[in-house]
């Protein structure tokens, strides 16, 4: 989920009911937030939000149901998660590629600190950060080409 985004602030007070119910149910219940934690939404490819995910023994299926409490716990409750097709393997938030995915997610989030702070702290026009960012990237380039 996002704070920012409608149809997280929208299912909140659900996703709180159902993890009240968590205990009774045998699960554990969570939340991440994507602007704090932008490895996980490179590892688990969240290109929607709220995205729900069912892990068990390793095994991750997104939940693509109704979001009212009755259905997160009848999911559950009923088993109704065998049926669903488990995340592709190279997909897999355990996989090499999606740990290579999280990484670029974390290098993004560092390059806007950065560009943050060479336009916040520092008071340089965007414009010339993002000429910086160029040269960098044509340097870093020219050096791994030799």
């Amino acid at each position: 989920y996002a704070p920012w985004c409608p149809a997280c602030q929208q299912i909140e007070a659900t996703w709180e009911s159902f993890a009240k119910e968590s205990e009774r149910l045998g699960i554990t219940v969570g939340k991440v937030d994507v602007t704090q934690e932008p490895g996980l939404s490179g590892r688990f490819f969240v290109t929607t939000l709220p995205t729900i995910y069912h892990a068990n023994d390793g095994v991750f299926r997104r939940y693509r149901g109704s979001r009212t409490l009755e259905d997160l716990e009848g999911y559950i409750l009923e088993r109704k998660w065998e049926a669903v097709e488990p995340v592709a393997g190279w997909k897999s938030p355990s996989s090499i590629m999606m740990h290579g995915m999280a990484g670029l997610f974390h290098f993004s989030g560092w390059i806007r600190q950065i560009h943050n702070y060479l336009t916040g702290t520092l008071g340089v026009h965007v414009w010339v950060s993002y000429a910086i960012f160029i040269l960098a990237t044509l340097l870093i380039g020219l050096l791994l080409g030799l």
